[in-house]
């Protein structure tokens, strides 16, 4: 006689051997991304596929992020620049002696002490687009 509780049992063990038996590695199709957060009373982060030299504005749908990046995680093996202006450009030094760009590589970055040009700088609630590209 058929027993379909001990067929579903013994294929669902055959399943689990074989994935104990089969080795788990890095998938070849992960993107690279950064990810950007705010703070505040609610924290709310996005993770940004890189497209190479792409220059993203936080504007439209990005637009809660404009002026509120307080932390970026970047991919190993990338460097962000994170700009004060839209469309990825530099206006100098601004706001009090901050740089209007800061270059971020592979890593967690909080905003209120970045590498700048000058030196250290406080680059929280200041970024207008940013752009990434593989080092």
């Amino acid at each position: 006689m058929f027993n379909s509780k001990a067929l579903l049992a013994s294929t669902l063990a055959a399943l689990a051997s074989f994935a104990a038996a089969t080795p788990i590695g890095p998938s070849t199709d992960t993107e690279a991304t950064v990810t950007v957060c705010s703070d505040g009373v609610a924290v709310r982060c996005l993770l940004v596929p890189i497209v190479s030299d792409t220059c993203v504005n936080l504007t439209g749908g990005l637009s809660f992020l404009n002026k509120e990046i307080s932390t970026a995680a970047v991919a190993t093996g990338f460097v962000c620049t994170f700009s004060q202006d839209f469309s990825c450009t530099a206006s100098g030094v601004v706001n009090a002696g901050t740089d209007s760009q800061v270059f971020l590589t592979g890593g967690i970055w909080h905003f209120n002490n970045v590498p700048g040009l000058s030196g250290p700088t406080n680059f929280n609630d200041l970024t207008s687009s940013f752009s990434c590209s593989p080092i």
